[in-house]
């Protein structure tokens, strides 16, 4: 991960989360190969959830909710993507079971990962009936 001192935060969520999850970066500097590359690793057993401002807003309880469905929805696993500084072209998007924003801001990929990991740690801790602060 670029951008060391994003790193120990990643690291910290991703120990807590205590699920296999595998990242897989791709490194494109034009568009549209950069497309074709995600393309290639969505996989159809999964639910696709794409990172994008135009998504929705979801509260972390809606959230936590949206993870359960996909959890229950028989589906192996969730695949998350983050496209670059243009987007992602409507092929993926058409693929997402959901399309989800944090905010119309625009986050550097590497705090993005770190508020994404979070939000993941935060939303199974919800489901396993931890106290919650907003409660």
């Amino acid at each position: 991960m670029k951008g060391q001192h994003f790193a120990p935060a990643f690291d910290h969520y991703l120990k807590q989360i205590k699920a296999k999850i595998t990242i897989i970066e791709i490194d494109a500097k034009s568009t549209p190969d950069e497309h074709k590359r995600i393309m290639e690793h969505i996989s159809p057993k999964a639910c696709i959830i794409v990172m994008d401002e135009r998504g929705k807003n979801l509260s972390s309880r809606e959230w936590a909710q949206k993870i359960n469905d996909f959890q229950i929805s028989g589906r192996g696993y969730l695949q998350f993507i983050i496209g670059g500084a243009d987007g992602l072209n409507e092929d993926i998007r058409n693929k997402a079971d959901l399309i989800l924003s944090f905010g119309m801001q625009t986050w550097p990929h590497m705090l993005l990962r770190v508020m994404w990991a979070e939000q993941i740690y935060r939303a199974l801790q919800i489901l396993a009936g931890h106290p919650y602060h907003r409660d």
